[in-house]
């Protein structure tokens, strides 16, 4: 019988699939270490204020117990929801 090997694909999906069908130990011979990571789910922006304006910013956040950039995030979901 020949021996299966990890898939190779990018699809999450397909790979919880594959792992809920099957067992790491089985494939240790496969195995590497990733020193990076694979799967990068955030877009770092850097946006340009005037000096008041990030002062102002940071105010607010620090008013509401928040970083700066969990309130500019937050801005930005609120427009994105209601457009």
């Amino acid at each position: 019988m020949k021996k299966e090997c990890i898939p190779k694909i990018d699809s999450i999906q397909e790979l919880a699939d594959f792992w809920d069908t099957h067992d790491l130990t089985d494939f240790e011979g496969e195995l590497e270490e990733v020193k990076e990571p694979v799967f990068d789910k955030n877009t770092v922006l850097k946006i340009h204020l005037q000096r008041d304006e990030a002062d102002s910013v940071m105010k607010i956040a620090e008013s509401k117990c928040i970083s700066y950039d969990d309130l500019i995030r937050g801005w930005v979901i609120e427009q994105f929801n209601a457009g």
